[in-house]
């Protein structure tokens, strides 16, 4: 035991001298960049985050956390005048550089690993250039009409071990339901109505994004630590 607690105190010791180093580091770094750092106050984080998408369609609709602002994106290409050429985005995530450089007229190209990324491109995309008037007709029909809660087949939902039991009962049915009438659709329209589910899994489950975890509500009946969980609203599908 005391071998383990000197071990520790080591540890401690050598993270604070990193911790130190990374601050001597630092503040030398801004003496040197001094002349040439300018604080921009007007990109506030507002602006700068996810925040300013929620009033924005299209770059709403999925809730992706880690992005950044449509306006940020147009901030930039016109302060700096940049009006023709290509953008190239390596990281894509949910595509905001890509759309925003499309619709000011710039050829944008992206590259996004992630699959949940590359969905939301695609989709997007789709929605942009290959949706008809009748597609849009037959959303409407879903919304009015709610057509999963007439299905009568259920369609498997794909889980995998860490969202084992992640919905209600009842809530699990519905969306089984729903992928089940959205089977009847054609592609284009099927594409869309699963996007749709995508973007509200968060707040009709007992689970939130917590960064890289997950965090469960004690409604869920799992147990995660000593502090309890309280998600707020859970709604239904």
């Amino acid at each position: 035991m005391l071998n383990l607690l000197s071990s520790n105190k080591t540890l401690v010791s050598g993270v604070n001298i990193s911790l130190a180093e990374i601050n001597r580091l630092d503040q030398s770094a801004q003496q040197h960049f001094k002349g040439r750092l300018l604080v921009q106050t007007s990109l506030t984080r507002p602006l700068v985050s996810f925040q300013a998408n929620k009033t924005r369609p299209v770059y709403r609709w999925y809730k992706y956390k880690e992005a950044f602002s449509a306006s940020l994106v147009e901030y930039f290409l016109q302060k700096y005048n940049i009006s023709q050429g290509k953008i190239l985005d390596p990281f894509a995530g949910s595509g905001t550089a890509l759309f925003v450089a499309s619709a000011m007229g710039l050829n944008s190209e992206g590259i996004e690993l992630l699959p949940i990324g590359q969905q939301l491109i695609a989709t997007k995309k789709l929605i942009e250039s290959e949706f008809t008037p009748a597609d849009f007709n037959d959303l409407q029909r879903w919304a009015a009409l709610h057509i999963w809660e007439k299905s009568e087949k259920l369609a498997d939902l794909p889980e995998l071990r860490i969202t084992k039991g992640a919905y209600p009962e009842k809530t699990k049915e519905a969306i089984e339901k729903y992928l089940a009438a959205c089977e009847k659709e054609n592609s284009r329209v099927k594409a869309v109505l699963q996007f749709a589910l995508l973007c509200v899994l968060e707040s009709i489950s007992f689970t939130r994004k917590d960064g890289q975890y997950l965090r469960w509500d004690y409604r869920s009946g799992r147990k995660q630590g000593k502090k309890i969980f309280d998600k707020g609203q859970i709604l239904s599908f």
